[in-house]
C-alpha cells in the first residue's frame, strides 16, 4: 500500500473519531461525472432580499437553482402558496423558476408588494430562497406651500427647510438657482444631512430670489423641485458679532445607533460671527485612522466599515474668537448577523457520518434555527441518523434516505441570514477518470507524474502496477499522492513502459492503463566560442547539437536576447551562423536555443568587432592557457590553489576565473568557483563537504578569455549534515481541496552528503496545534489534499541527509486552493451622470465567499439598442476591472441616448464569481454631430439652394435644424448675420431674395432637446446676370522666357478684387507644382530663379474661386550664356531714371504740403464720413459713440449690434415644478454629489458672427439691403 506520514499509537482512536466526524466526499469537477451523480438542489442565483423595483417596468423577481435530477420551483406570497397559474399578468421562465411580473402591459406594480420566497425541489430535497421582500419605487410630487420672503439682519443665523416628499428611496436633495447653478457652499453656508440650507451667518451676497431646493429620485430617473425661496439681508451698521450656537443638532447630548459594516454619519453645524470652526474628538479615545473622513467643510464626521469598538461618544465642537459650545453624541454600533461558519455541502457514503456546522454572529447574538426541505426541522419527518445540537447537526450510520437539503437561519432584530447546504448520500463503485491508454513523455532524470483521477462512494483505495501483470509498486523511489497520482521523482531509461492503475471499494473495481516513454535529453555537444573579429571580416559561430532522435529540435539564433536583425549579412546554417562583412554594430553576445517539445537547451558566446591594425601590427590576442595546476593545504572545508599564467600576447592579464567539476553529482559541467586579479596566482578555497573536486583555472585580458587550463587532481571532501534548507518555499494549492507545497531543492553539492531528503511539515494556522509531516525524495513538491478552501497553513521544509537533518527551518504562510466566488455582488446602482459617462456602485461580497485572494471587480456592459434608431446590432461586451475592494466604477465612452446593460462580479485568483443581475440604464440625449454634408447648388440672381444629410450620429431626437449665413464684400468683411430655423424633416432649401452677384458664407447645425451640434460651413455665389452668368474665368496666358526667369501674363474676367496666384514645375515631371501669390490684383508677374534651358509648365489660379484656374502653358528659358559684368552705377539711362524719380517725389510732397494747410480730407477719409453704416461700426455700450469695426477671420465673432428689433424678443416660460422636460444630456447632467454639468439650456458653439440676441432670422432682403 501508499506509504502515508505514521501516527502513534496514542493518536490513533482521536484520529479516527475526527475523520468519521468530518469525513466527506470530494466530487470531481468532471462534467461527465457530474451528469450522472444525482445532488439534491443548490440555489445559484436569487433577487436581492430587499427589492425596489420601477413601477413603469416589469418585475423580474430571480430564482434559479440547480440538481439532479433538474428541480422544480415553486413560490410564496406573503407566508401562502402563490399560483402563478391564476394570474395572467405572472409568469415563469422555461427552466427555471424566475418571475416575471408584466407590469408594462396593464399590470399595476402596487398590486404586488410583498415578501416572496422561491422553493427548488427534485427526489433529494428542496432548497429555499431568501424572503424577498418586494416594493415599487416611489418619487411623489412636492406638496404646495406658501413661502412667506425670509428677511434677516445681517449676521443673524438662517435655515432655510427643504422638507422633501417621502420618496422609496430617499431622494438626494440639492441646492440651485433659476440657472441652474449650484449655490455656492463654504464653512458659512452648507447643507445639512436633511437637506436644510444653514447658513452660520448672512451676508448682504446672500440677498437673492431664487433658492430652490432640488430632489433628485434616482430609481425612476425624475427630478422634483420645491418653489423658489426669497432671502433678503438687511444691513445694519455696527454689524453685532456673536458666539457660536448650534443649529443642529440641538441640545448637548444626543444617541445615535448604527448597524456595524455601515457608515456612519454624524452632523454639526453652528450659527454665530464670525463664522465657527468645527473640531470632532472621541471622548477615551482616538479616531479610527484610515477609516475616518471630515466632509462639509468639517462639519460631517464620516466613519466608513463601523465595528462594535466604534461605539462610544464623540464629541463636536463649535468655537470662534468670541467662546465655544460643544455637543456629545453617543453611538451605538448594533449588528446584523453575519457568518462564523456557514454550513457546507456533505457528500457522504452510505454508513459513514458527518456534520453540518452553522455559527453566526451579531448584536445582539442571533437565535440559530434549523430547517429540513424548507420545513422546520421540528415538524419535519424524522431520520434516525440525524441529531441537532443547538448550531450543529450530527449524522451517525446515514443512508441513501438521509440525503436532504438542510436550511439554517440566524436571526436577530436587524435582519437574518439564511443558507442552504445539502446532505448527499451516494453509493457509487469506482470510476477512473483518466482517458485510457494516456502516454506521458518526458526527459531522462526529470520528475514523471501519471494521473490517476478517480471518484466512488465509499472513498476508493488507489494501486499501481508496472506492467499488465507486475507487482505492486512500493518503496521510496515512488511518491503517491492523494489524488491518485503516481509520481516516479527521477525518471530513468528503465523506467518506460505500460503502468496500471487499479481503483477498489467494496461496490466494484476498476483498472486503467498509461504508458510513460523516456526520452533522452537535448544537448549542445558544440557551443558558439568567444571571437574577435576585425570591421569587414568575417565571423561565424557553431551550435552541434544531439537529441532523442524521435524529437524534432528547432534551432533559433539571438543577438542581445532579441531577434537577428534583418540583414542579408546573416546567413543561418544547419549547425552554424555566419555574419558576412563584420560592422561595428554587429558587436555584441550571440545565443543559440534549441528547443523540442519536451525541453531547451541555450548557448551564448560573445562576438567582439575591433579596428583593423596599422602596418605594421602588433598582433593582440587572448592570453594562453594557465598551466601545473597544483593543490595543496587539504582541509574538509578549504584548499589552496596554485597555477602558472601562460603567456599575456600583448594584452596584460587582468583577472584569473577559477571553476570547478562535481565529479560525484555532475560529471562533466563546470561551475563558476571565484576569479582572483591577474597578479595573483594562487587562491585558498571555500570547500563543500560530499563533492568531488577539480578544478581549472581560465586566463582573461582585454581581448577575450583563454582556453581552460588542464584539470587539477581531484580532491573529495568527506560527508556532513546539510547546512541550509530549501529556498523559496510556498504554500499556494492548485485546486480548492489541496495545498501545492513546493521549494528549491538543493543542489548536488549542497546535500553535504549521501541520501538527501526533505522533511515536509504543515499545519492549518490558528486551527491545528501539531504539526504534520511527511519525508519525501529529493523532489521539489508535495501535495496535501482534502484541506477545506482558502485557508492559511504554516509551512517549513527540513533538508536531512544519512547523517542527519540540516539547522530548523524558518516558517512561512500558504493558503489551500482558491474557489470561484460564491456570490455576485448585491445592491447595484447605476448613476448616469451625462450621456456619454456613468458610475455604478455596489456593495462589495463579504469576504468569506470570495473563496480566495480578492483581486477586484468586473463591470461587464454593453449596448442593447439605440434609443433613437431602435435598431438592434451585433452585442460588443464591454469589460472594466476595479482592482481591489472597491465598490463603484466610472463607464466612459457610452453612446449618448442608448440603452445598457450591465452586472457586475468579483474576481479571485480561480476566477470570477457570479453575475449580478443585469441592471439596465439608458444615456440621456446629447447634442447631435454635425450634418453629414451641405450642397449649394442651382444659383441664380436672388436665390441658392441648399442641401444637406442628417447626422451621422444624432445622438437623440432631432428638433430643427439651424442656419445662420452672412454676405461677404469684395474686402472680405462680413456683413449682418442671419438665422433661420428648419424643420428636422426637411433636407433642402430655397433660400430667395438674395443680393445679386454676392458671396455668402452659411453656418449650418442640427439640434436636439439637449441643444445645438457641431456646425459645417460653406460658401456660394449668386449669378451677376440672369441671361449670361458671368462666370470667373482666365484666359490668354503668355510667357516671355529669359535665360533665368520669365514674365508671366494673363486676362482675367470675373469679380473684382481677385487674389491671383501662379504655380510652375518643370515640364514633363511629377513633382508637385510650386507656388507664388501675386501682390494686389495685377495681372502679371514675374517667375524668378529658373534653370537655364529648361522646358517649364505654368498656370494661373485665383483665391477663393473653387479651385478654379486657367489652362496650363509651356515655355523654355534660354540657353545658359557667359556672364558679363556691368556697373549699372555708370550707365547714362540709369542716371537720368533716378533724377526723375527724385523730381516727382518733391512736387507730390509739395502738393501734400499744400492741402494739409487749406484743411482737405483724404478721399478714403471723405468716402468713410459719407458712407458711415451703423450696422458695419457697431455703437459702444456705454456711451453710444461707435466703437471700432473687427476685422477678424470667418472664424472670429463680430461685434455686437446695439440695435435689436422689436418683434424679435423670446419670452422664457416659466419653469415647471420637475427638471424631467429639460432632458439629460451632455450639458444638463449632475455630478455625484447632485450638481448639475453645465446648463439645461445646453451649451453652445461659438458662433462665426452674431448679428443681434434674437433667435429669429430678419427677412434675407432687408439683411442684404443693410450691406455695403
Amino acid at each position: 500500500m501508499m506509504k502515508k506520514r505514521r501516527i502513534s499509537a496514542s493518536e490513533a482512536s482521536l484520529v479516527l473519531f475526527l475523520c468519521q466526524m468530518i469525513s466527506a466526499l470530494d466530487v470531481p469537477l468532471d462534467s461527465k461525472l457530474l451528469e450522472e451523480l444525482s445532488q439534491p438542489p443548490t440555489i445559484t442565483q436569487q433577487s436581492p432580499k430587499d427589492y425596489i423595483v420601477d413601477p413603469r417596468e416589469n418585475i423580474v423577481i430571480q430564482c434559479e437553482a440547480k440538481g439532479k435530477p433538474p428541480p422544480s420551483f415553486s413560490w410564496t406570497r406573503n407566508g401562502t402558496h402563490f399560483d402563478i397559474d391564476k394570474d395572467a399578468q405572472v409568469t415563469m421562465k422555461p427552466n427555471s423558476g424566475t418571475l416575471v411580473i408584466n407590469i408594462m402591459n396593464g399590470g399595476k406594480a402596487e398590486a404586488y408588494e410583498g415578501v416572496y420566497q422561491c422553493t427548488a425541489r427534485n427526489e433529494r430535497g428542496a432548497a429555499i430562497s431568501n424572503n424577498i421582500v418586494i416594493r415599487p419605487s416611489r418619487s411623489p410630487l412636492w406638496t404646495k406651500e406658501k413661502l412667506e420672503p425670509n428677511q434677516v439682519r445681517e449676521g443673524d443665523s438662517l435655515v432655510l427647510h427643504c422638507r422633501p416628499p417621502v420618496g422609496l428611496p430617499p431622494p438626494i436633495i440639492f441646492w440651485m438657482d433659476n440657472a441652474f447653478q449650484r449655490l455656492p457652499q463654504s464653512e458659512r453656508v452648507s447643507q445639512g444631512l436633511n437637506g436644510d440650507l444653514y447658513f452660520s451667518n448672512v451676508q448682504p451676497e446672500d440677498t437673492r430670489e431664487d433658492y430652490i431646493c432640488y430632489a433628485r429620485f434616482n430609481h425612476t430617473q425624475t427630478i422634483q423641485q420645491k418653489q423658489p425661496i426669497s432671502v433678503k439681508v438687511l444691513s445694519t451698521k455696527p454689524v453685532t458679532e456673536r458666539q457660536p450656537v448650534l443649529l443642529t443638532p440641538t441640545g448637548s447630548t444626543s444617541t445615535k445607533v448604527e448597524l456595524r459594516g455601515n457608515v456612519l454619519l454624524l452632523e454639526c453645524i453652528a450659527a454665530g460671527l464670525p463664522t465657527p470652526a468645527i473640531r470632532w474628538i472621541k471622548e477615551g479615545g482616538e479616531l479610527p485612522a484610515n477609516r475616518t473622513f471630515l466632509e462639509n467643510f468639517k462639519k460631517t464626521l464620516k466613519i466608513i466599515d463601523v465595528s462594535e469598538a466604534d461605539s462610544g461618544n464623540y464629541k463636536c465642537i463649535a468655537r470662534n474668537t468670541l467662546g465655544s459650545v460643544h455637543h456629545v453624541i453617543s453611538v451605538t454600533v448594533k449588528a446584523a448577523p453575519y457568518w462564523i461558519t456557514a454550513p457546507r455541502n456533505l457528500v457522504l457514503s452510505p454508513g459513514e457520518d458527518g456534520t453540518l456546522i452553522c455559527r453566526a454572529n451579531g448584536n445582539p447574538k442571533p437565535s440559530i434555527s434549523w430547517l429540513a426541505n424548507g420545513v422546520p426541522i421540528a415538524i419535519a419527518p424524522e431520520d434516525p441518523s440525524r441529531k441537532v445540537d443547538g448550531d450543529t447537526i450530527i449524522f451517525s450510520q446515514v443512508q441513501e434516505r438521509s440525503s436532504a437539503v438542510y436550511q439554517c437561519n440566524a436571526s436577530n432584530e436587524y435582519g437574518y441570514l439564511l443558507a442552504n447546504a445539502f446532505v448527499n448520500v451516494l453509493a457509487e463503485p469506482p470510476r477512473i477518470l483518466t482517458p485510457p491508454n494516456k502516454l506521458y513523455q518526458v526527459i531522462a532524470d526529470s520528475p514523471a507524474l501519471l494521473d490517476c483521477a478517480y471518484f466512488g462512494s465509499p472513498k476508493p483505495e488507489i494501486e499501481w502496477f508496472k506492467g499488465v501483470k507486475g507487482s505492486i509498486l512500493r518503496g521510496n523511489e515512488y511518491v503517491f499522492h492523494d489524488n491518485g497520482t503516481l509520481e516516479i521523482p527521477v525518471a530513468q531509461k528503465d523506467s518506460t513502459g505500460t503502468y496500471t492503475c487499479v481503483a477498489r471499494n467494496e461496490l466494484g473495481k476498476i483498472q486503467n492503463e498509461v504508458q510513460l516513454e523516456i526520452k533522452d535529453p537535448t544537448m549542445i555537444i558544440k557551443q558558439p566560442e568567444y571571437k574577435v573579429i576585425q570591421r569587414y571580416g568575417q565571423v561565424s559561430f557553431e551550435c552541434i547539437i544531439k537529441h532523442d532522435s524521435t524529437l524534432l529540435p528547432t534551432v533559433i539564433w539571438l543577438k542581445d536576447n532579441e531577434e537577428l536583425p534583418d540583414d542579408e549579412r546573416f546567413l543561418i546554417g544547419k549547425d552554424n551562423l555566419t555574419i558576412m562583412n563584420v560592422t561595428d554594430k554587429d558587436d555584441g553576445t550571440y545565443t543559440c536555443i534549441v528547443n523540442t517539445t519536451l525541453d531547451s537547451v541555450s548557448a551564448s558566446a560573445v562576438l567582439t568587432v575591433v579596428a583593423a591594425p596599422p602596418t605594421p601590427a602588433i598582433i593582440y590576442a587572448r592570453p594562453n592557457p594557465p598551466f601545473d595546476l597544483e593543490l595543496t593545504g587539504q582541509l574538509e572545508r578549504s584548499v589552496v590553489l596554485s597555477w602558472i599564467p601562460g603567456d599575456e600576447n600583448n594584452s596584460p592579464i587582468t583577472n584569473f576565473v577559477i571553476e570547478y567539476e562535481d565529479g560525484l553529482h555532475e560529471p562533466g559541467v563546470w561551475h563558476y568557483q571565484t576569479e582572483v586579479p591577474g597578479t595573483q596566482a594562487t587562491v585558498q578555497l571555500k570547500l563543500s563537504p560530499y563533492v568531488n573536486y577539480s578544478f581549472r583555472v581560465i586566463a582573461v585580458n582585454k581581448i577575450g578569455r583563454s582556453q581552460p587550463s588542464e584539470p587539477s587532481e581531484q580532491y573529495l571532501t568527506k560527508s556532513a549534515t546539510p547546512d541550509e534548507n530549501p529556498a523559496n518555499v510556498q504554500g499556494i494549492g492548485s485546486e480548492p481541496d489541496n495545498l501545492v507545497i513546493t521549494w528549491e531543492s538543493l543542489k548536488g553539492f549542497q546535500s553535504n552528503g549521501p541520501g538527501l531528503q526533505y522533511k515536509v511539515s504543515w499545519r492549518q494556522k490558528d486551527v491545528d496545534d501539531e504539526w504534520t509531516s511527511v519525508i519525501v525524495a529529493n523532489v521539489s513538491k508535495y501535495i496535501v489534499s482534502g484541506t477545506p478552501t482558502f485557508v492559511p497553513y504554516e509551512i517549513k521544509v527540513q533538508a536531512l541527509n544519512d547523517l542527519g537533518y540540516a539547522p530548523e527551518p524558518s516558517e512561512v504562510i500558504g493558503h489551500s486552493g482558491e474557489d470561484l466566488p460564491m456570490v455576485a455582488p448585491g445592491n447595484v446602482q447605476v448613476y448616469v451622470i451625462n450621456s456619454t459617462l456613468a458610475k455604478v456602485h455596489w456593495d462589495p461580497v463579504p469576504l468569506k465567499t470570495v473563496r480566495g485572494h480578492l483581486q477586484g471587480y468586473k463591470v461587464y456592459y454593453w449596448k442593447v439598442q439605440s434609443l433613437s434608431r431602435r435598431s438592434r446590432r451585433h452585442i460588443e461586451k464591454n469589460i472594466l476591472t476595479f482592482r481591489g475592494n472597491k465598490t463603484f466604477g466610472m463607464l466612459p465612452g457610452l453612446e449618448p441616448y442608448s440603452s445598457y446593460k450591465l452586472n457586475v462580479r468579483v474576481v479571485n485568483g480561480k476566477g470570477e464569481g457570479p453575475a449580478s443581475p443585469d441592471k439596465v440604464f439608458k444615456t440621456p440625449e446629447g447634442v447631435p454631430s454635425s450634418p453629414s454634408f451641405l450642397k449649394i447648388t442651382n444659383p441664380t440672381l436672388d436665390s441658392l439652394t441648399l442641401e444637406w444629410g442628417s447626422p451621422t450620429h444624432p445622438n437623440g431626437v432631432l428638433t430643427s435644424y439651424i442656419l445662420k449665413f452672412q454676405p461677404i464684400n469684395n474686402t472680405h468683411e462680413l456683413g449682418p448675420l442671419v438665422e433661420l430655423r428648419i424643420p428636422a424633416n426637411e433636407s433642402s432649401l430655397i433660400l430667395k431674395n438674395l443680393n445679386y452677384s454676392t458671396r455668402y458664407k452659411f453656418y449650418f447645425n442640427a439640434q436636439t432637446s439637449v441643444g445645438s451640434g457641431s456646425q459645417i460651413t460653406e460658401e456660394a455665389v449668386t449669378i451677376m446676370d440672369e441671361v449670361q452668368p458671368l462666370y470667373p474665368r482666365i484666359r490668354n496666358v503668355t510667357t516671355a522666357a529669359a535665360e533665368t526667369y520669365a514674365n508671366i501674363s494673363w486676362e482675367y474676367e470675373g469679380p473684382d478684387h481677385a487674389n491671383f496666384y501662379v504655380e510652375y514645375g518643370v515640364a514633363g515631371s511629377k513633382e508637385d507644382w510650386k507656388k507664388e501669390i501675386v501682390n494686389g490684383s495685377r495681372s502679371f508677374f514675374v517667375l524668378k530663379g529658373l534653370t537655364p534651358g529648361t522646358a517649364y509648365k505654368v498656370r494661373v489660379g485665383a483665391e477663393g474661386l473653387s479651385g478654379f484656374r486657367s489652362s496650363e502653358d509651356v515655355f523654355e528659358t534660354g540657353p545658359a550664356m557667359a556672364s558679363r559684368q556691368v556697373d549699372i552705377a555708370t550707365q547714362g539711362w540709369f542716371i537720368g531714371l533716378m533724377c526723375a524719380v527724385a523730381l516727382l517725389i518733391l512736387i507730390l510732397l509739395i502738393v501734400c504740403f499744400i492741402r494739409r494747410n487749406k484743411g482737405g480730407k483724404y478721399p478714403v477719409k471723405e468716402k468713410e464720413d459719407a458712407h458711415a453704416d451703423p450696422e458695419i461700426q457697431p455703437m459702444k455700450e456705454d456711451d453710444g459713440t461707435f466703437g471700432e469695426y473687427s476685422d477678424a477671420e470667418d472664424h472670429k465673432p463680430l461685434k455686437k449690434g446695439s440695435r435689436t428689433p422689436s418683434d424679435r424678443t423670446v419670452k422664457k416660460e416659466d419653469s415647471d415644478d420637475s427638471l424631467v422636460d429639460y432632458g439629460e444630456g451632455v450639458n444638463g447632467q449632475f455630478n455625484e454629489d447632485g450638481s448639475f454639468i453645465g446648463q439645461y439650456s445646453g451649451k453652445k458653439e461659438k458662433e462665426p458672427a452674431e448679428g443681434n440676441e434674437s433667435s429669429e432670422a430678419p427677412s434675407p432682403v432687408n439683411a442684404m439691403n443693410s450691406f455695403v
